[in-house]
């Protein structure tokens, strides 16, 4: 059984509902009665879970980057390839953009946020607010660790190789996949609400608290980074030291004015060239669409699905839900709140995953340099696509998601959520 060390309330900070956390037993979590969205979860031995996971996760990143990761066959030539030649090739065809997010999201910050989680879970204490700054880091990147994607696109690469040559995997592949599983596995079983109990205890609130309210009509605000309930006026969290408002300043605005810029840059994208191919002396453009078109006519129609789902209809999608949320957030007209909040969770969920087409340029361009025979190169294309992905990723994450439910007024089920319910 789970108990609550601190005052059980809690602002959902998702919608802004006030609500009293019930008692859990292990491996059950409260949601919020109003958005479904989960606030916290109750694990059996939250602090070894985690730590045996994150290390676990470490070494096999350690073995993935000693070996050969994925080779390939042409006519007798054979080219291999481990992790950490990857951003080594991008920087030498002057790519180094490319490079540093590869190895930004990819290796740095899935390690550094094994290591955080470590050092957090274990019942050392850092001198000074050391765990509190390594908290507050750990909740802002959690975001941008790309290993799933990054290994999505090494399969998908494999498939568009298969038509030229033998592919394998290398010593390293099968180690960097358990990586993969078990960081997947680390931040599942990181509790965000637990692990900054333990961190530094939350501020006292020294008023009345009407659960089924939302914390605005209160005056009271919910801190983004670590949960704290605090007051409106209070702009610095005294717990993380994180700096906020009772919504996010200039919500809005931001949020149009970075899906303005990514619906600039994702015209180009599209047109323009990401990849280049020479073969036999031959070289040869391809985009992301005349990709797509290229693995249909192969006959790898799932692949082919994969790609223009990842690159094509999710950004675009992505930027026509963005753009429906900042209108109707302001509308005062009646409205779904529920299925609004559902459509801001795909679009926060699933606009990673658009980053897919940019790592398969990355794994080609590394693995095949055969010279003349043949050999892959990135081109500008990539480049801005990876612009729009991080755009779109950075106004999904300046938009507000309390402003769909502002409107809302009280909870109607509170005396339900109150018994427990």
């Amino acid at each position: 059984m789970c108990s609550h060390s601190h005052d059980p309330h809690i602002l959902c900070p998702h919608c802004d509902l006030l609500v009293t956390l019930p008692p859990l037993k292990y491996g059950q979590k409260a949601n919020c009665p109003r958005c479904k969205s989960t606030l916290t979860m109750c694990w059996k031995e939250p602090r070894k879970r985690p730590v045996g996971y994150a290390l676990s996760a470490l070494f096999m990143l350690l073995l993935a980057n000693m070996f050969s990761f994925v080779n390939m066959n042409v006519k007798g030539l054979t080219s291999e390839i481990t992790l950490i030649q990857i951003p080594k090739v991008l920087v030498a065809d002057n790519y180094a953009s490319m490079a540093s997010l590869f190895m930004v999201v990819v290796q740095l910050i899935p390690a550094f946020c094994m290591l955080a989680i470590i050092v957090l879970c274990l019942p050392v204490r850092l001198p000074g607010r050391w765990n509190i700054r390594i908290a507050w880091i750990l909740f802002h990147l959690k975001a941008w660790c790309m290993v799933e994607i990054f290994l999505a696109g090494v399969l998908v690469s494999f498939v568009k190789l298969i038509a030229y040559g033998d592919v394998g995997i290398g010593t390293s592949f099968i180690p960097y996949v358990l990586f993969c599983l078990l960081q997947v596995r680390a931040f599942q079983c990181t509790d965000r609400l637990w692990l900054w109990q333990q961190v530094s205890p939350a501020p006292a609130i020294h008023q009345p608290l009407k659960v089924g309210q939302s914390g605005l009509s209160q005056g009271l605000r919910s801190c983004e980074c670590c949960m704290a309930i605090l007051p409106v006026k209070q702009q610095v969290c005294t717990r993380c030291g994180s700096k906020g408002h009772a919504r996010k300043k200039h919500s809005l605005q931001w949020t149009m004015a970075l899906l303005v810029t990514s619906v600039m840059l994702y015209i180009p994208a599209n047109l323009l060239p990401i990849m280049i191919t020479q073969a036999l002396g031959t070289k040869f453009t391809s985009t992301i669409m005349a990709g797509v078109v290229l693995l249909w006519g192969e006959g790898s129609y799932p692949i082919a699905m994969v790609i223009f789902i990842a690159s094509i209809m999710v950004p675009s999608l992505k930027m026509l839900a963005i753009a429906w949320l900042c209108w109707d957030a302001k509308s005062s007209k009646k409205v779904d709140r529920e299925r609004l909040h559902v459509v801001y969770e795909m679009v926060e969920f699933v606009g990673r995953w658009s980053m897919i087409d940019v790592f398969v340029i990355a794994v080609l361009s590394a693995l095949v340099r055969m010279g003349q025979l043949m050999s892959i190169y990135p081109d500008i294309g990539a480049l801005l696509f990876a612009l729009v992905v991080i755009l779109t990723m950075f106004a999904a994450n300046t938009f507000d998601p309390r402003l769909i439910w502002d409107r809302s007024g009280t909870f109607e089920n509170k005396e339900k959520f109150d018994d427990g319910q």
